[in-house]
């Protein structure tokens, strides 16, 4: 796969917005890394590295991370009212996820050295494109900065959880879960959360009054749980509790019209859903694992991280994609059922992880789910990549 990266490379379109190049890759390569693990766990083809610590850093570190790139490389100016990213500035970056990217995924089946300096490379790609953002945050003129300071501090804290897996990957391997806990909790969720918590009552025209103590409180109570499973694994479902209490009671105080006619609105309000659910459920999961024993397959992350962060990135990489390309911002038949996809992807999940509680043989139901995920990600790229490639009009 060969790519010119120069001003005057005939890919001039497909790099004339952040987000375009930046999509593609974390989509591409979400769907090479579940291809992957999914012919391992089945032993058609044996892993150079550990099967769940790659499934765990392929798709935070190869697929979300370059997908929010994309998102805030294209909205944070917008966000702070600042000129857009010059474009040497974000194919620097995008070049280092790229490389980075390639050589993981090839030194996962044949060398774990391969795999070693991959991530380096993508460590240096990730610190450079916060130090971007950091930037923006510094140079803007706005008064009212508290969104774009939840979505940097949590870009921050992917920082830190990427170095300590680099870390435990090659030094000290006890440091893998506080990677994983502060990745999904505190860069992963945090983000996601402090943009669809701006955006998804905008877009849905909720007039209710904006709470301002929301992120702090959900921050503090984020890092708690991060504290208890510290100090004692699978303690932490009373924080997760509260966390379902007060992020329910925020989405009802915000009358949002569900289920709303609009696929693109009604995909990013489910997303918001799945979270109350997801730290309810995580929580009874939780609870049961630490009086019995039983084992849920990180019930609790499943959800937030496929019923919450997955679905929404699959709302607002359509709604970015259409809207940035001349497109008209609605959902024809094909994306809406695109849309509805996600959940089965999600369900079939969480019935693994019910499964797995119960004991029965999972195997199937596991390809099951993994196959699901892919006939959505190869789907959204038939559709999509066009676009996102040369510009290609949908109507």
């Amino acid at each position: 796969m060969h790519m010119q990266f120069g001003e005057d490379s005939q890919h001039s379109f497909f790099f004339s917005q952040p987000h375009q190049p930046f999509f593609i890759l974390a989509f591409v390569n979400a769907i090479i890394t579940m291809i992957i693990f999914l012919l391992s766990y089945n032993a058609v083809i044996h892993l150079a590295v550990n099967a769940v610590s790659f499934h765990i850093y392929a798709l935070t570190y190869l697929m979300l991370t370059p997908a929010f790139l994309a998102f805030l490389f294209t909205t944070f100016p917008r966000f702070t009212s600042t000129p857009a990213l010059k474009k040497t500035l974000y194919i620097r970056i995008f070049s280092l996820f790229y490389l980075g990217s390639a050589i993981f995924l090839l030194g996962s089946i044949v060398s774990p050295v391969f795999s070693g300096i991959a991530m380096v490379i993508l460590f240096i790609g990730h610190v450079m494109g916060v130090l971007v953002l950091r930037k923006i945050y510094k140079t803007t003129t706005m008064e009212d900065k508290q969104d774009v300071f939840w979505i940097l501090l949590a870009m921050s804290f992917g920082l830190i959880s990427h170095f300590l897996f680099l870390i435990a990957a090659f030094f000290y391997k006890p440091l893998m879960g506080l990677s994983t806990e502060i990745s999904v909790y505190l860069y992963l969720f945090l983000l996601t959360f402090s943009v669809a918590q701006r955006m998804v009552p905008f877009f849905s025209h909720s007039m209710v009054e904006k709470n301002t103590k929301l992120l702090k409180v959900v921050f503090s109570l984020l890092l708690l749980h991060i504290l208890l499973e510290g100090i004692y694994t699978n303690a932490s479902f009373v924080v997760d509790l509260a966390l379902a209490f007060v992020i329910g009671k925020e989405l009802l105080r915000w009358k949002l019209q569900y289920p709303n006619p609009n696929p693109l609105l009604w995909i990013l309000q489910t997303a918001l859903y799945w979270v109350p659910i997801g730290f309810f459920l995580g929580a009874v999961a939780n609870f049961i694992t630490l009086i019995s024993g039983t084992y849920f397959m990180a019930l609790d992350t499943h959800i937030i991280l496929l019923g919450f962060i997955f679905t929404i990135l699959i709302g607002f990489g359509t709604r970015v994609t259409l809207g940035h390309s001349g497109n008209t911002m609605q959902a024809d038949k094909v994306t809406t059922l695109l849309f509805y996809w996600t959940q089965v992807v999600v369900a079939l999940r969480i019935l693994l992880s019910f499964a797995a509680a119960l004991g029965w043989d999972i195997m199937s139901l596991f390809n099951l789910s993994i196959i699901a995920w892919l006939i959505l990600f190869s789907a959204w790229a038939w559709k999509f990549f066009a676009v996102l490639i040369t510009g290609k009009k949908l109507t």
